[in-house]
């Protein structure tokens, strides 16, 4: 009787088991992945998520950040922030 039936897994034994694990890990895994997939995407489209505060930049913040990180010249955050004080 060692072998039949349904019982220690079915007839994979081990392997049964060791499957079993494998496939209830990776369902673990992708359910972790889309809750994080879902808060970023919340996230990153400017609503707030799990009570935070939205930070509101101004121009003149987004120009200074923009000068900042090199993505503008000097000549042209001054052209653009004489364009902001008008």
């Amino acid at each position: 009787m060692m072998g039949w039936g349904f019982g220690n897994y079915g007839s994979f034994g081990w392997i049964g088991m060791i499957i079993n694990l494998v496939v209830t890990v990776a369902v673990i895994i992708g359910i972790v992945w889309l809750v994080i997939w879902l808060v970023r995407r919340r996230g990153s489209s400017g609503q707030t998520s799990f009570g935070s505060v939205s930070t509101f930049q101004s121009p003149r913040e987004i120009l200074q950040a923009r000068y900042a990180r090199g993505e503008i010249t000097r000549e042209q955050y001054q052209e653009i922030l004489a364009e902001l004080s008008k």
